[in-house]
């Protein structure tokens, strides 16, 4: 999983180089999409149980923390809204398309597809909700920590601090939505902190690369 992790972000990267901010705002549009599919697989990541849509879900924070480094909060928080609108307009296209019914007769994949897209309502109001609120506290803390520690050698700082608390709003809000009433409370908890650990271990992960692609910003800026 940790493999995954690094092929992920080493993807993102390259987006970057390819094609500056509009292969960030491409990415976060994308991963939001897959992150939300690949939520309904189940995986182990350091001995614990969660779903391979944290992981990918992850690189959209750094994403956003590149584009608020580099770039500026403006374009941070337009990436934030154009994740979001990807994000609503998959949800409300595939929920019409599976209302074609009865489907053809040669169609084979009507019953995979409303296994993937006839998502249960607490979850895409959740998924939906989370993102939006826990991606822009994760911009404006960033903002408020370049602000107070400007220097590269905090880049760190701004980084794991914005994304380890916004992540947990973003998992506080899905997991109090999605799982309302579904499970005990003790059952609740144990998903809302086995969640919070792998996306902690993914924010930590994704260090090294923000540092990437600020000194690509650099030297990119040297070569014009």
């Amino acid at each position: 999983m940790l493999v995954f992790a690094v092929i992920n972000f080493a993807l993102l990267i390259l987006m970057y180089r390819l094609f500056g901010k509009a292969g960030l705002f491409v990415w976060i549009g994308m991963s939001t999409v897959l992150a939300n599919i690949q939520v309904l697989k189940t995986v182990e990541m350091v001995g614990l149980v969660a779903t391979l849509g944290n992981i990918t879900y992850g690189t959209v924070f750094l994403a956003t923390d590149i584009l608020n480094e580099n770039h500026g909060k403006k374009e941070a928080k337009k990436a934030v809204w154009m994740g979001f609108s990807s994000l609503l307009i998959m949800t409300i296209v595939m929920q019409i398309a599976l209302r074609f019914t009865p489907p053809h007769a040669d169609d084979f994949a009507q019953e995979s597809l409303e296994t993937i897209f006839d998502l249960i309502p607490n979850i895409a109001i959740g998924s939906m909700l989370a993102y939006l609120v826990s991606q822009y506290i994760d911009v404006w803390i960033y903002g408020k920590l370049k602000q107070l520690l400007p220097s590269q050698k905090h880049l760190w700082i701004r980084n794991n601090g914005s994304t380890m608390i916004s992540q947990f709003v973003d998992t506080l809000i899905f997991c109090s939505i999605a799982f309302y009433n579904v499970h005990d409370f003790e059952v609740w908890l144990s998903i809302l902190f086995t969640t919070y650990v792998i996306k902690f271990v993914v924010s930590v992960l994704d260090t090294p690369f923000l540092y990437i692609a600020k000194n690509m910003n650099s030297k990119l800026k040297e070569d014009l």
